[in-house]
């Protein structure tokens, strides 16, 4: 089975350092941008996961949305 490209990976903020540094260095190496964003538990909730430090991205245009929405653009479905 081929892998995925990954289009956005989110690192939750109280994941550990070591977690951080190695897909921070995945993105570099693969070009997928990557954000900081929340906490473990929240991220895990809104993905109907436990325990969740990396979520991965691998819809170009639902990567383009969340960080649409990250940077502080327009939401989804509203005028």
């Amino acid at each position: 089975m081929a892998r995925k490209k990954i289009y956005l990976i989110i690192i939750a903020e109280d994941a550990s350092e070591k977690t951080k540094n190695k897909f921070l260095n995945l993105s570099k190496r693969y070009n997928a941008k990557v954000f900081i964003f929340g906490n473990i538990e929240n991220n895990s909730k809104a993905i109907g996961k436990n325990n969740k430090a990396i979520i991965g991205i691998s819809d170009e245009n639902f990567a383009l949305a969340i960080c649409q929405i990250i940077n502080g653009g327009d939401t989804i479905g509203q005028n």
